[in-house]
């Protein structure tokens, strides 16, 4: 038999198989799409669904579909429910061995679903990068930085390094500091500067600002102004102070030293 006559009865043999396995692959692929669209549309109406597991939901749903789609493909060649499990199993061990680190960002996103350390929203320095969260995948995670570039961190990166969540609280401590000469009147310096918190207006009453002398340091003496926020007040709140504290201080005559050294010559007692 030829070659040529070889192709025809492999074709004979197993063309409509092959085209209808094509076939199917092509709807599911597409299928996969839809559904995973469709689920994340559906899960957008459940308004008491965080917005951190929509997404996650919405990729297993197509996931599901392709599965779905890879097993009615080896049907269509006549492969028995038990060989493809088989198969399955052995083609998920081989991927697991060599795909071990996206398996680890897979579980470490459930990790991070279950455990809920940040959600979508939420402005945290995580895996080495800083920003707002915007979407928790089941291997990496979406943050937008403060000058908005978008920035893709490994769920196992995140999982494995400290994560510092700066939106978890609903208000924040905020510290400004400020140096005085040493001949400063530090009964009117503190009043002075517990007035300009009161002006702002934007501090907690409750735990209550303090004012108070921090350190001697070697050119000025230390005041800090501690008091509580909102947590979206914070930056503002800081930019504002900043300046608030230097024109009150300048309209009270209080000087804020510049750093310096007292230089002592000792000469010799020779002629």
């Amino acid at each position: 038999m030829t070659l040529k006559d070889q192709v025809m009865e492999i074709l004979t043999t197993y063309g409509l198989e092959v085209l209808g396995a094509i076939a199917i692959l092509v709807v599911g692929w597409i299928a996969s799409g839809w559904v995973k669209a469709g689920v994340r549309r559906a899960l957008g109406r459940v308004t008491w669904l965080d917005d951190t597991v929509r997404p996650v939901f919405a990729a297993l749903a197509g996931y599901l579909v392709m599965i779905i789609t890879l097993i009615a493909v080896l049907n269509q060649f006549g492969v028995q429910t038990a060989s493809i499990i088989a198969v399955l199993g052995a083609a998920g061990l081989a991927v697991g061995l060599a795909l071990q680190g996206t398996l680890s960002n897979v579980a470490a996103g459930v990790m991070l679903l279950f455990l809920r350390p940040f959600k979508v929203g939420d402005f945290v320095t995580a895996g080495g990068a800083s920003g707002t969260v915007k979407e928790i995948g089941l291997f990496n995670t979406e943050l937008a930085t403060a000058d908005n570039t978008y920035v893709v961190v490994p769920n196992s990166s995140i999982f494995s390094r400290e994560i510092s969540n700066f939106s978890r609280h609903a208000t924040r401590r905020l510290d400004v500091a400020v140096g005085v000469a040493y001949d400063t009147d530090l009964t009117r310096a503190i009043k002075i500067l517990r007035g300009v918190i009161d002006a702002d207006g934007r501090a907690l009453a409750d735990p209550e600002p303090q004012v108070m002398v921090m350190e001697l340091g070697d050119s000025a003496i230390t005041i800090n102004l501690r008091f509580w926020v909102n947590a979206g007040d914070l930056w503002p709140c800081k930019w504002a102070m900043n300046k608030a504290v230097k024109d009150a201080l300048d309209a009270a005559g209080i000087e804020i030293p510049f750093p310096q050294r007292v230089v002592h010559l000792k000469q010799d007692g020779g002629s």
